[in-house]
């Protein structure tokens, strides 16, 4: 067996827990107020954008590549559910999204400790949904990995705007 291929993936995605931790620092100390932040009117509220974050690491990871754990979040629905994509009404305070962050997060973690490099290359596919919804394994988590950093840009650009802290992942 070839030693390197059985190693998880975590080592590649080693920034990746204090990233998510720094997002979710930022999001705890936030006022209601500055959750309800509107960078433009064609755009979401920061708190939308955070939970829309948080929502898409469940629709990636478990709906689409299949991984357990949904229902440990509050996105038991993500493929139909998400802030920002289909709900706006129902407003997440910095607690709820704290806890979106971390058990969204868990299941990150799962992936990075279980998912070795000779898996990313298995094509993921969901019967259901048609022949455009075909990625490897290795796409999901880039796609999840890169989603987060996104909208964590988004966010420092209406922070620094806001003259509120921004989510420094490079400190």
């Amino acid at each position: 067996m070839d030693v390197v291929s059985n190693l998880t993936i975590r080592p590649a995605y080693s920034k990746w827990p204090e990233y998510n931790r720094r997002l979710r620092d930022v999001v705890a100390a936030m006022t209601d107020e500055q959750l309800a932040i509107q960078p433009s009117p064609a755009r979401w509220p920061l708190w939308a954008t955070v939970g829309h974050t948080a929502c898409q690491r469940v629709f990636w990871l478990c709906d689409f590549a299949g991984e357990p754990g949904a229902e440990t979040t509050r996105f038991t629905n993500a493929g139909y559910n998400c802030p920002g994509d289909d709900d706006v009404e129902h407003v997440l305070s910095a607690d709820a999204l704290v806890e979106a962050l971390d058990s969204t997060f868990r299941l990150v973690e799962s992936c990075l400790d279980r998912w070795t490099l000779d898996i990313l290359d298995e094509e993921l596919r969901r019967p259901e949904w048609d022949d455009s919804w075909v990625h490897t394994r290795g796409a999901v988590i880039q796609r999840v990995f890169s989603h987060d950093v996104y909208h964590c840009a988004e966010l420092n650009e209406t922070l620094g705007i806001a003259g509120l802290p921004q989510v420094d992942l490079w400190a």
